[in-house]
């Protein structure tokens, strides 16, 4: 009487199957402790302070858990197909699970996730008593202008602020070249193209100080071109923004006449002091921001006399002209000077 004799998985198959689930495990990890690196901080996806951000830090997790649900079932199933004897289902056995686990189950699944993911998608609506605030990205620093109905707008730079609870319009565009405005904590990337304006709206839901950076490469500087973002109580956002729509104090600093002479008021006003058109950025109250040139220094009075003597040195490719012939002390003059417009 013949015998049927199963084959049997070879050490090798089993090895080599062993090492396949090793790779995807370790593939997981790296994946995991990459997504993890950015998981904190005031320039974090995860660190969310707005609406929309809130919505896709919960989308991301509930679509990584399932995605790495997917990985671990298909490799189970791996596992267990090669470790399983051959002839241990027969073709009929084998051709429904490859009709339930192969094509109902993941179909069943992306609806259920497609159904989850659709409020995510409705976008916040603006209204005509929205705040609205115009930002335009240049080479290499961000024009803010707070619109106000009445008395004009309010200008300011390389700083945004916004009220809590309250829904706030921006108005996006640039004069020169494509940059990409994001704030993770609030909202998603949104392109700033020469020649047209794009509208995002969002809404701050916590107050506190945060971080917004270009998210698209615009030259030289791309990487020193952030913002400081700081999210307000709804009346705290109303002082300060009565404040900064008065003109700068009287001040008797030897800088103002510094500042005159080298030839800096052609390029920045400071209102009451300087007027005109602000071709660099507006310092009327640069000496209450809270960084130097879009976020690439502290606000000190050493950088900003190193600023203004070399400022290709600590921002390539800006188009501030550089001051060398300026010396030290009527550097630190002109810094003092700064730092008094409060």
């Amino acid at each position: 009487m013949a015998v049927r004799v199963r084959p049997r998985r070879s050490r090798s198959s089993r090895a080599a199957c062993n090492r396949t689930a090793t790779a995807l495990a370790a593939s997981l990890l790296v994946a995991l402790a990459a997504t993890l690196g950015g998981c904190a901080g005031v320039q974090s996806t995860f660190s969310t302070f707005g609406l929309e951000a809130e919505s896709t830090r919960k989308l991301t997790i509930g679509m990584t858990i399932a995605a790495a649900l997917i990985v671990f079932g298909v490799a189970s199933i791996t596992v267990h197909a090669a470790r399983t004897p051959a002839g241990r289902l027969s073709h009929a056995q084998g051709m429904r699970v490859i009709f339930w686990l192969g094509a109902v189950g993941p179909a069943a699944l992306l609806v259920v996730l497609l159904v989850l993911s659709l409020p995510s998608m409705r976008p916040l609506r603006a209204t005509p008593n929205d705040l609205r605030i115009s930002v335009d990205g240049e080479q290499f620093w961000w024009r803010v202008r707070y619109m106000q109905t009445g008395t004009g707008p309010l200008e300011t730079a390389n700083e945004i602020r916004i009220p809590v609870g309250r829904t706030v319009s921006f108005a996006l565009a640039s004069p020169d070249v494509i940059h990409s405005f994001w704030i993770p904590g609030l909202a998603g990337k949104m392109d700033m193209i020469p020649g047209r304006t794009n509208e995002l709206v969002v809404r701050a839901t916590r107050s506190g100080k945060f971080r917004g950076a270009c998210a698209e490469f615009c030259g030289l500087s791309h990487a020193r071109m952030a913002f400081d973002v700081v999210a307000m109580e709804p009346e705290a956002f109303d002082r300060w923004l009565a404040e900064n729509a008065r003109p700068a104090a009287a001040t008797a600093e030897p800088g103002r006449r510094l500042f005159d002479e080298y030839g800096c008021s052609g390029c920045h006003v400071v209102r009451g002091h300087v007027d005109g058109i602000a071709i660099g950025p507006d310092l009327t109250h640069v000496g209450s921001r809270r960084s130097l040139g879009a976020g690439t220094l502290p606000l000190t009075r050493q950088a900003i006399s190193r600023f203004i003597r070399d400022s290709s040195a600590a921002k390539p490719g800006s188009r501030m002209p550089s001051f060398p012939q300026m010396s030290a002390d009527d550097a630190d003059a002109v810094a003092d000077y700064l730092l008094a417009l409060r």
